[in-house]
């Protein structure tokens, strides 16, 4: 459900009003019950709750422990709020790791309300890594245009830079190749950005291409990785959203992430890669601007779903 101050309540009831009460019946709610009913008469969703089956076109809940929730108030950063969405978050990796749920679909968290929770991660992806055990973890944006994998994600730029080595780039590239030969992409291609302006140009500009990236992108060529690069960031992006590439591996957060929202902020979907559960998301934030005041769209939610449904097979 996310953080209960921010739009995740919203997105979520006008997301499942959109759908059909058969594709309805694939999707229970881990969160708050309560919450989620304010958040349906304040976006009319016309939806009912229940805890356990119920009838045709019925949403499941299931409460995680939420102390403190109701000190929780729309659009304000709070401890409360932070522990809630991370208890949410706890709840629905149990529930996966046990089998009794496929994929997870997250509304969004607050970070500063995390930290002062007293859960020290940069976002879902490091707090599902923790959590899952995991050795590494990826942030994929997907849309139906323009793709990109990042080599960074959550770090500032200057700690960006230097996680740009061989060892991590060729993981990511394997690590999205891998991703799109699940999705039925027989040979992906992947295109690399390069770090610098104009990839360095021959070096003038820094070094990173030749180190670091190059000796990567080899690597991914001899494993029979359909790859190019390093290539100027300032034109790649373009080149993939107008079809030449499947994938685009960016080198830091801000890089991958500005193209794919300014193509497609309403359809692009976060995608975690690398855990041993699926996890999908909308790719905006908690928006405590617009919290709980029916202004938030849905249609992000709607093809964060869309895209779980992708990964399980599912074609209702």
């Amino acid at each position: 459900m996310g953080d209960p101050a921010g739009v995740g309540p919203e997105v979520i009831c006008g997301a499942l009003a959109r759908l059909s009460p058969e594709q309805r019946e694939t999707l229970l709610v881990v969160g708050d019950r309560a919450t989620m009913e304010r958040a349906n008469v304040v976006t009319q969703a016309g939806l009912r709750f229940v805890e356990g089956p119920g009838r045709q076109g019925d949403v499941q809940v299931v409460n995680a422990a939420t102390a403190g929730i109701e000190t929780v108030k729309p659009g304000l950063v709070s401890a409360a709020g932070g522990a809630a969405a991370f208890g949410y978050i706890e709840k629905a990796v149990q529930l996966a790791q046990a089998g009794l749920a496929s994929t997870l679909v997250t509304a969004p968290l607050n970070k500063a309300a995390l930290h002062e929770a007293g859960h020290k991660y940069d976002g879902h992806t490091g707090l599902l890594q923790a959590l899952t055990k995991a050795p590494s973890s990826f942030m994929l944006l997907a849309g139906d245009k323009l793709s990109t994998i990042h080599v960074s994600t959550h770090v500032s730029l200057e700690e960006a830079i230097r996680r740009v080595r061989p060892e991590r780039v060729l993981a990511t590239i394997e690590v999205g190749v891998a991703h799109f030969k699940r999705l039925g992409v027989a040979n992906p291609r992947i295109a690399v950005a390069g770090l610098n302006p104009h990839a360095g140009e021959g070096g003038l500009f820094g070094d990173q291409e030749s180190s670091q990236l190059e000796p990567a992108i080899a690597m991914a060529k001899a494993k029979g990785i359909e790859v190019r690069g390093p290539m100027p960031p300032d034109s790649v992006f373009l080149r993939a959203a107008q079809g030449e590439f499947d994938l685009v591996v960016a080198m830091y957060h801000d890089q991958g992430h500005i193209p794919t929202k300014l193509l497609a902020f309403d359809r692009t979907v976060n995608v975690s890669l690398g855990l041993p559960i699926d996890r999908t998301s909308v790719d905006h934030g908690t928006a405590f601007d617009i919290a709980w005041k029916n202004i938030a769209r849905p249609e992000n939610m709607v093809a964060a779903i869309e895209y779980a449904w992708r990964l399980e097979g599912y074609h209702g």
